[in-house]
């Protein structure tokens, strides 16, 4: 499974106009999101009682995710569990994937598939447009159920920070290209914000990988295995596809862990 499997076929089933619609009401949905979300940037301090992970995108395969919990031993009074977004779509379990929101030790950033449920809620992306980008699990939830999603995801950050000097580390869904002072400021261009939901350029390397910018746990582009371009470290490994796997890594060691989810 490349790098753009997901992509490609997406691109068949809808067609060039059905792309054109649904880019159409993203960017409606990432007005509606920058006017309500508390903050782009969250910060937080190195974890002093116990350890980190980030989880690459979980697609509603909770069973996995939850394996893998077991297997690292997770204290949730201690450890933190941080997240690259796409909690939802593809995987049946997505709304139970939803139901991580209410933990305290679990800190999701917003993923373009959290985006694509907010437009529907707000009305720009229609309910079969989003069916085609795997929502299909949420055929059965009436607007109300769906509003009450949105409204927690609305105010997930773009961008968590966490530690600071060399033990710092950045959790974002797609690709950065700037360095660790901007990637702090915040206040994004909208060029900036769609490549931070959207982006593949570094991932297809087209575009040229930056220094000076902390490591940066990202998904939404899946590769076959955990790949790092230059600061960037792609996490996500197709959860919820044929031959995919969940994957979770822990920065301080650099220790990973894979969870099957799907057969090929």
């Amino acid at each position: 499974m490349g790098p753009n499997s997901h992509h490609q076929p997406l691109l068949k089933r809808l067609g060039l106009r059905g792309m054109h619609a649904l880019q159409q009401g993203v960017a409606r949905a990432r007005a509606a999101y920058e006017d309500s979300c508390e903050s782009e940037v969250v910060h937080h301090e190195a974890n002093a009682r116990g350890r980190d992970f980030v989880v690459g995108d979980i697609h509603g395969c909770m069973t996995a995710f939850e394996q893998l919990l077991a297997e690292i031993d997770f204290d949730t009074q201690r450890d933190r569990m941080f997240s690259v977004g796409d909690l939802i779509d593809r995987g049946e379990q997505s709304e139970r994937a939803l139901g991580l929101l209410e933990n305290d030790w679990f800190y999701p950033v917003l993923g373009n598939h959290e985006e694509a449920l907010c437009a529907v809620v707000d009305g720009r992306l229609p309910r079969h447009r989003w069916y085609e980008l795997g929502g299909e699990w949420a055929q059965a939830l009436s607007d109300g159920e769906l509003a009450g999603y949105a409204a927690r995801l609305r105010n997930l950050p773009l961008v968590r920070i966490v530690g600071e000097g060399p033990q710092r580390f950045n959790v974002l869904h797609a690709e950065f290209r700037g360095n660790d002072e901007q990637l702090s400021a915040g206040n994004f261009e909208a060029t900036v914000r769609r490549r931070m939901l959207w982006g593949r350029d570094l991932a297809f390397s087209v575009a040229p990988s930056r220094q000076d910018l902390s490591i940066t746990y990202c998904g939404h582009t899946t590769m076959r295995e955990v790949r790092q371009i230059g600061a960037h470290r792609y996490i996500d490994t197709g959860a919820c596809s044929p031959g995919g796997k969940l994957t979770l890594v822990e920065p301080a060691t650099g220790r990973l862990w894979s969870s099957v989810t799907l057969s090929a």
